[in-house]
């Protein structure tokens, strides 16, 4: 799980708990959730981690060994995120009720996503990219290549 990642680049910093969750200004305890996998970590959080220990958030999910992309992106633009994820979806022949129940959710909240109304939710990104061996990089518009790991 990407937890023990996350544990990992800490330590090999020579972080605390503390140290991350001044980063990310959040409590300590509520990071402390996040890497015992008590609580999912939000998008941006994990999105700031990648982006502070300057790896890819492929890496960190544990989808592939390339711990960076040559200019990866820091920032998100929610409407990319949004076309990618329709795209997909097509390419896979889903309709957004059928994604909308592999996530166990409604259909107006992948509508939402792919209009670039809401930024995606990670626990339904990390879903996506596991299920359907994407790059989470390149979905969420970080990275052109690649676009499927291994």
């Amino acid at each position: 799980m990407y937890q023990d990642k996350l544990k990992f680049l800490r330590e090999r910093k020579n972080l605390t708990i503390t140290d991350i969750a001044t980063i990310l200004n959040i409590d300590r305890s509520q990071y402390g959730h996040y890497e015992n996998n008590h609580i999912t970590i939000p998008l941006k959080h994990i999105i700031n981690l990648s982006n502070f220990y300057n790896v890819s958030l492929d890496y960190i999910l544990n989808m592939g060994d390339t711990p960076n992309y040559p200019n990866i992106k820091t920032e998100l633009n929610i409407e990319i995120i949004g076309q990618r994820l329709k795209d997909l979806r097509k390419e896979k022949n889903l309709t957004q009720e059928k994604l909308a129940n592999i996530l166990n959710t409604n259909k107006s909240v992948i509508s939402r996503y792919e209009k670039g109304t809401n930024l995606i939710n990670f626990s339904f990104l990390y879903e996506i990219c596991k299920k359907y061996s994407i790059s989470a990089d390149y979905l969420l518009g970080r990275i052109d290549s690649p676009k499927y790991l291994k």
